[in-house]
């Protein structure tokens, strides 16, 4: 029985900090970026940037759109820990970004939008 307890325990404790993502809610979530972001087939370059294949692409880099110099100089690559301290708060993360002062506060939000986004690969053009 102790060690029953000690396994729970230990189970619940690694979980600590660790939000489910949810797909479904992330594409609504993502309906709040479309005015400046495209993704899937056939996303283009708008005010933002297209972002198939965002997960894991070195910031600044999309092919065929003009970057500010502070995101083409941020030596950042968009992993999941990277993208959510950019939309929480783009400005801070990088200052002098295009991005518009649009942010996702709540976690929950901005883990479902990553686990939206990490479905497209940059093959989907």
């Amino acid at each position: 029985m102790q060690k029953a307890i000690l396994v729970t325990i230990l189970l619940i404790s690694s979980c600590e900090g660790v939000i489910a993502q949810d797909v479904a809610q992330g594409e609504k979530v993502f309906s709040r970026c479309k005015a400046c972001h495209q993704v899937g087939e056939g996303a283009k370059n708008r005010a933002g940037p297209e972002l198939n294949g965002i997960v894991g692409r070195q910031a600044g880099t999309a092919v065929g759109f003009a970057y500010s110099d502070a995101m083409k100089d941020s030596n950042l690559t968009w992993d999941e820990d990277t993208l959510a301290e950019f939309l929480r708060n783009p400005k801070q993360k990088v200052p002098g970004s295009k991005m518009a002062s649009i942010s996702l506060p709540q976690p929950q939000d901005i883990a479902d939008v990553i686990a939206y986004l990490k479905q497209f690969d940059a093959t989907e053009k």
